[in-house]
């Protein structure tokens, strides 16, 4: 049925994963069974299988207060519950961001939730995830529907703390818009999330196939919570931006468009949408179906104007009746609510939008594993065909002729060895070069970095230390890249000096050694730079601004830079590992089978009788050759299959890219 659209694509999009993880442990067991695997390699695939295992589509949803937001995920993944799994009651006025997910590791359903008293601490919502003694964790019985409700209320909770308490926490301080103008004094209590940030694992079919939510409150909380801006919305795959029919695009609407998810998607438009909903509060009884119909395009196109977005992008929707509808499987009323068309919309787009991520990053890991392998068989191949034609050639010819093989056979041997000490000083000075490289991405150079910044803004909390803290960390980041990318450049013209070497005198063929670049992770600091200026001078943070707030974004800030930095230092480890393993394999199995095709000569040259005998054994090893190759060319054709339901035209991008 069209409605259950989106629950399909994520059962294909799972089935995708599994194949992905299938081809991968296929290519672990063909290294193994044909000695080529080593330790380094098998933690490396069996990360990569890992990965598969725990990611994450993630869709992020960001609304005001009283847009329907909670109702619309209920709407959209629960419904088949017959009831609102999430709280979403009237009049709900405050609630932490909530992350829903399955957790494989875990394997049971649980809410982990992080006090807010957490936000004294000088550490990031990231940070403390690893930290599980800080949550508090409340088991759900998922065969006890009331007991699951009744847990997930604690979500939503409050509390009331003194005037002070608050201040420290930083939810109020005297510029707050809590605090009205007419206010003579300010309140000596506060009500306040009891809860900074939750982790809701549940065993429901579309998280337990990799679907991920997080629920973002509105305005007040994106203001306070600089990490969420910063690292959680951008990282997101979609943003459903809820809006509300009967209240239009309000100035807080656009506070939170324009300041906390337009500017940081960092993609124009993709992944971006907005859901108008409460459509039913414009079915008016008095007007024709035509007339409301009219009604709701005309907000449409008022929000698309607004919003500076498409047309296409914005869903009208009544995420209350949807709900319904499908509790008590109305599917005309379904078909009113129009749930249907913003359901497509996640299937058809965002869905093979994370596929390719996860495509690009597998083929560009596992996939040059397998073509190097796949190459080298092919160089085997050539030097055993070689080989053997060699053979066929002295089939019944004179003795001067296996003679001349045997002297061919040992300059080859000696040009091995000449080559050998070349390749062990080579790798000395490449293992120097790494040392360099390795050493300026380190996170200890990051956090001299990150230091250095700080100490510029110990005196000055504010929007002056704040850039001037900015500038420091990112020049200082900018310069250690560059370094890198220079010591990179370096290790990589010596590979490439090696490797021609040995593609001449060693018959060695398309290995290409792919260079290592800092530029995607300068880009990646550059728009968290922008994303970063955007947060620290937009009109909102000035409002709000305070040393509690500036400081906390300092430190998300950091703790995204730091994660950044590390990525490139743990992907330049692994390119110098990966980059000589070729070589280095191709010039241990090269001297194996040039022993073996002397070792071979000196037995012909001793009986021509054991020419018939090695000709067939050649012909056995160019025949099993073959067969690798074909079954590596195989794996690699099958990490680009589609995901099932893609289009032609994406299905067609596929096969050109492979």
């Amino acid at each position: 049925m069209e409605e259950d659209l989106f629950k399909q694509q994520m059962r294909a999009f799972d089935r995708w994963k599994a194949e992905l993880i299938q081809v991968i442990q296929d290519y672990n067991h063909w290294l193994e069974s044909h000695g080529r695997g080593d330790a380094d390699t098998s933690v490396r695939l069996f990360d990569v299988i890992e990965s598969l295992k725990s990611d994450h589509l993630t869709v992020a949803f960001v609304a005001e207060f009283s847009r329907g937001k909670t109702e619309l995920i209920n709407a959209i993944f629960f419904a088949d519950y017959k009831r609102r799994l999430l709280p979403s009651e009237a009049g709900r006025t405050t609630m932490c961001p909530t992350e829903l997910f399955y957790d494989h590791d875990e394997g049971q359903a649980y809410i982990r939730l992080l006090p807010i008293e957490t936000r004294l601490q000088d550490k990031s919502i990231s940070e403390l995830k690893k930290d599980t003694d800080q949550w508090k964790t409340i088991n759900l019985d998922v065969n006890s529907p009331d007991q699951m409700v009744e847990a997930l209320k604690e979500v939503v909770t409050t509390k009331n703390v003194p005037l002070q308490d608050a201040i420290d926490i930083g939810l109020y301080h005297d510029e707050s818009p809590r605090r009205r103008k007419t206010d003579d004094q300010p309140p000596t209590e506060i009500e306040i999330p009891q809860w900074r940030h939750a982790m809701i694992s549940f065993p429901h079919p579309l998280l337990q196939q990799g679907l991920a939510i997080l629920d973002t409150p509105g305005l007040n909380a994106l203001g306070t919570e600089p990490e969420l801006t910063l690292n959680m919305l951008p990282n997101a795959h979609a943003v459903v931006f809820i809006l509300a029919a009967d209240t239009g695009v309000t100035r807080s609407d656009l506070d939170v468009w324009e300041y906390y998810i337009k500017e940081y998607r960092g993609n124009g438009e993709k992944g971006l949408v907005a859901a108008l909903n409460k459509i039913d509060t414009l079915w008016d009884e008095m007007k024709s179906e035509e007339e409301i119909c009219a009604t709701i395009d005309t907000q449409r196109r008022e929000v698309s104007n607004s919003l500076g977005i498409d047309l296409s992008s914005v869903f009208p929707v009544t995420a209350q009746k949807a709900l319904l509808a499908k509790t008590k499987d109305d599917h005309e009323l379904l078909e009113k609510s129009r749930l249907i068309d913003l359901e497509r919309y996640l299937a058809n787009k965002i869905i093979p939008a994370k596929q390719g991520l996860i495509r690009d990053n597998v083929v560009g890991e596992i996939g040059e594993l397998i073509r190097n392998n796949r190459n080298s068989v092919a160089a085997h191949y050539k030097q055993f065909k070689s080989q053997l034609n060699d053979l066929k050639s002295a089939s019944g010819k004179n003795t001067t002729l296996i003679q001349h093989l045997m002297r061919k056979a040992r300059e080859k041997q000696a040009a091995y060895n000449s080559n050998m000490e070349y390749f062990q000083s080579s790798r000395r000075t490449l293992n120097q070069h790494a040392k360099l490289l390795l050493n300026e991405l380190s996170l200890k150079k990051f956090d001299t970095v990150a230091t250095n910044a700080r100490k510029k803004m110990t005196d000055s909390w504010t929007t002056a230390g704040l850039k001037g803290g900015m500038m420091t960390l990112f020049d200082g980041i900018r310069d250690t890249m560059d370094i890198a990318t220079r010591h990179a450049d370096d290790t990589h013209n010596q590979i490439i000096s090696i490797y021609q070497k040995f593609e001449k005198e060693n018959e060695l063929k398309a290995l290409d050694p792919k260079p290592f670049s800092t530029d995607k992770y300068d880009a990646e600091m550059k728009k968290l730079y922008e994303q970063a200026e955007e947060y620290r001078s937009s009109p909102v943070t000035t409002m709000t601004e305070q040393n509690f707030v500036v400081k906390k974004f300092f430190i998300s800030l950091v703790s995204h830079a730091r994660d950044i930095f590390f990525q490139a230092n743990q992907e330049a480890e692994t390119w110098f590992k990966d980059i000589m393993i070729p070589l280095a394999k191709h010039v241990t199995e090269h001297k194996q089978i040039l022993e073996q095709h002397m070792e071979t000569l000196y037995k012909i040259n001793e009986s021509k009788d054991n020419i018939a005998s090695k000709t067939a054994e050649l012909e056995s090893h160019c025949r099993k050759l073959a067969e690798q190759h074909a079954t590596l060319d195989s794996m690699y054709k099958k990490l680009q299959n589609p995901i099932e339901g893609s289009s032609d035209d994406d299905q067609s991008k596929q096969a050109a890219s492979a």
